[in-house]
């Protein structure tokens, strides 16, 4: 079996037009692979960015380089680095991912995303006996040489890195020199010298409610397995179960009282056909027998299945373009659609409908969810750069 050939080491000059490219207006991590792919180097799909957005009647200006200098300076003051998605060191497991991110900034241990990982996700206003229980159950799995992977949060998930440490990776939804919560800026600091820590937001980023599922994708697309020890229904923990299960990854959860409010979000999981666990040995069973078929019967929605972006760069372009993106535009919603439905809906090929989002992307008609579904912008964001 002839074997994988790692990529070739990126240039200096590549690498800041990459950092460039994905800070752009309306480019997420999909829409630049999509970029990358057709265009072979980031410093050329800057130099198209115009021209893509312009098919929208849209004036378009990439993010300056001044602002990538300023970045990569602050990334430096950090003491991190960047780890870029097609190049060694990339977690694999996450970057299986559809959307799965670009870039990452990190602090820390990198080989602990390249161990066997379990998220340990919960709820922020924990009870006394969940926080316990999580901490318990979060050294257990590091003693067994898992990595326990959280999202720095208070509660469940702090408790999770303390009982983990060393072996536990924090993913924050803000750049990675800002501590959030603000009462946990001892816990990272301490995750970014002894375990790992990893932002996708560049570093003066402060959280923002639409950053925190892109950090829940990243925690459920380390591991090959989500326990969720306590959590309300329609939580953050329940976004990244459902991330998980999506991923074809393992989902747990830990029964409560039926008395307890804080419980229901596990106990609706269980009942959905996540696997129920008491003990730190049966998640322990669960990962060190993970074959890609996860026993959790827990339902997933529909998705959007794998697109090899390469196939854009063999698409022909003409006239029709236009009205391509026209008709895809119409059939978009409010309401989040799977890539795949768009495609049957339209009767186009898939890179057609792939180039016709990605230019509505860029225009800022577009938005897409965590798990790669799009919908129609709630408001029209103006390609702005920094």
């Amino acid at each position: 079996m002839e074997e994988e050939r790692a990529p070739p080491p990126l240039s200096q000059a590549e690498a800041f037009a990459r950092i460039r490219l994905l800070r752009s207006p309306n480019i997420g991590p999909i829409s630049y692979r999509q970029l990358l792919a057709r265009f072979g180097s980031a410093e050329a799909a800057l130099a198209a960015l115009p021209d893509l957005a312009g098919r929208r009647g849209v004036a378009y200006r990439a993010a300056s380089a001044e602002a990538i200098e300023a970045e990569v300076a602050a990334v430096r003051r950090a003491g991190a680095r960047y780890l870029f998605h097609d190049q060694p060191g990339y977690p694999a497991l996450l970057g299986e991912l559809v959307s799965a991110p670009p870039i990452l900034i990190c602090r820390g241990d990198g080989a602990l995303a390249q161990a066997p990982c379990v998220a340990v996700v919960g709820a922020r206003n924990a009870s006394a006996a969940a926080v316990r229980l999580a901490r318990d159950f979060a050294a257990a799995l590091g003693q067994a040489g898992l990595v326990v992977v959280s999202g720095l949060a208070r509660g469940i998930d702090g408790a999770a890195h303390e009982g983990a440490f060393p072996r536990t990776i924090g993913v924050i939804a803000s750049g990675i020199d800002i501590a959030y919560p603000p009462q946990h800026a001892p816990l990272q600091e301490r995750i970014a010298r002894e375990g790992l820590l990893i932002a996708e937001q560049p570093p003066g980023t402060e959280p923002r409610g639409r950053h925190f599922p892109s950090r829940n994708r990243i925690i459920a697309g380390l591991a090959l397995g989500t326990l969720v020890v306590e959590a309300a229904p329609q939580s953050g923990s329940l976004i990244t179960a459902r991330l998980a299960a999506e991923a074809g990854r393992e989902v747990m959860a830990i029964p409560g009282s039926p008395l307890e409010p804080r419980a229901m979000g596990c106990n609706q999981l269980i009942r959905e056909g996540a696997v129920l666990v008491q003990r730190p040995e049966e998640v322990i069973e669960l990962i060190e027998g993970f074959t890609g078929a996860p026993r959790a019967r827990f339902r997933v929605g529909e998705g959007t299945a794998a697109f090899d972006h390469a196939a854009l760069a063999q698409l022909e372009w003409g006239e029709a373009r236009a009205d391509t993106s026209a008709e895809i535009a119409a059939l978009l919603t409010h309401a989040p659609l799977s890539i795949d439905e768009l495609i049957r809906q339209s009767g186009l090929g898939a890179a057609e409908v792939h180039m016709a989002l990605l230019e509505l992307e860029l225009a800022g008609e577009l938005e897409r969810e965590a798990d790669g579904a799009v919908r129609r912008a709630l408001q029209a964001r103006a390609p702005q750069a920094p």
